[in-house]
């Protein structure tokens, strides 16, 4: 918990240094440590951070396989013909399927991931097409792993057989972690691609994963704020782009509320805070509350840029088209998610300027919108 608040603070390196000398010996400083580095490898989209972040990921979960409940010959054939019952598992064992799953899991993102960098990359002219349908199929097979085991271990959490152990807690908020992310994400998908998704297995129930994270982010564990987190995700982003239902800016208010008051600096807090401000329509707010997240810290580069597609739009309604060309611009030099998109919008902020307002020196609205 002493590498998460350092993590939360904005101590990112310190976190990282604290967790790698007990990544062989522990599941929970292995997982948290890749975790740490993989989220670094979704903001920058840099191949090297990807394969780096996989390559921890797997080691995380070798780490996680020492603590599985060994099983015999004997014991693999039986599981084939009859499902491996969990109810005489060790708690340390049980820990180890949950933390074994986020691994799964987290493989399959950045699996997913390395499947739609050379798409990128191709449409960006910089490399030839190949999805590699191969690592596609192993990012699906591990997603189903991970959804198996999860269901497994929610089924033994109901179970009138299940022992809490003195770590309880880390462990059922793993689950509703779990669980919850699985059915919030599932039931996010189009009907009939969810489906076809049910035909080999999987469900999706908005209401039970919205459940089931609450209830993770209200409980006293390892895993609470990683819940935190998936809600505030849902209520101020997922509803809106994707157009699935309004997100509830209350709950995200009553959320963060806690974790603003514990890492007044944390920048994470403090850009979810200029996001409900934003909903709210508080626009010089949320303006405050980004250039506030800029400033509180400088070690990842890529959570600044961020920020800086929230003021853009936050200029934009303002209707300050100087600022918000200063942002777009920013963008195109300094992040790689889509030039396309900064380019245009740099464009399109030049075409609302006045005739008295000074075009910035070599840039042209008619080249950049070719």
């Amino acid at each position: 918990m002493a590498a998460l608040d350092l993590f939360l603070n904005n101590k990112f390196s310190d976190a990282l240094a604290s967790l790698q000398a007990k990544t062989k010996d522990s599941m929970y400083h292995a997982l948290t440590y890749a975790t740490i580095l993989e989220m670094q490898a979704m903001m920058t989209f840099d191949p090297q951070d990807i394969l780096n972040a996989g390559n921890t990921m797997k080691e995380a979960q070798a780490t996680c396989q020492k603590f599985r409940k060994k099983s015999t010959v004997a014991d693999s054939i039986n599981n084939l013909v009859h499902r491996q019952s969990l109810e005489h598992f060790t708690e340390e064992e049980i820990h180890a399927e949950i933390c074994y799953a986020e691994c799964l899991l987290q493989r399959a993102a950045l699996t997913f991931l390395q499947v739609w960098i050379p798409v990128w990359l191709f449409w960006r002219g910089e490399e030839k097409s190949d999805e590699n349908m191969v690592s596609f199929i192993k990012g699906g097979i591990k997603v189903r792993n991970s959804y198996q085991t999860y269901r497994e271990l929610d089924s033994l959490i109901q179970s009138p057989h299940y022992v809490k152990g003195e770590n309880h807690l880390h462990f059922e908020g793993g689950v509703k972690l779990g669980v919850g992310a699985f059915n919030l994400t599932l039931s996010m998908f189009p009907a009939r691609i969810l489906r076809l998704l049910e035909f080999v297995g999987f469900s999706g129930n908005k209401e039970h994963g919205l459940l089931q994270l609450q209830e993770g982010a209200s409980s006293y564990s390892f895993r609470s704020v990683l819940c935190t987190m998936l809600l505030l995700c849902y209520h101020t982003f997922m509803t809106f782009v994707l157009g699935t239902g309004k997100g509830n800016v209350e709950e995200a208010e009553r959320l963060l509320k806690p974790y603003l008051a514990r890492y007044p600096k944390g920048a994470i807090f403090l850009f979810f805070a200029g996001r409900i401000e934003t909903l709210k329509g508080n626009i010089d707010a949320a303006v405050n509350r980004y250039e506030e997240c800029c400033e509180a810290q400088q070690y990842w580069k890529q959570f600044h840029h961020m920020c800086y597609w929230e003021l853009m739009w936050c200029f934009t309604y303002k209707r300050q088209w100087k600022m918000a060309f200063f942002y777009a611009d920013l963008l195109s030099k300094e992040n790689t998610w889509s030039k396309a998109t900064y380019i245009y919008m740099k464009a399109a902020y030049l075409s609302m300027f006045g005739p008295d307002d000074c075009s910035p020196f070599g840039d042209s609205k008619v080249e950049l919108f070719r």
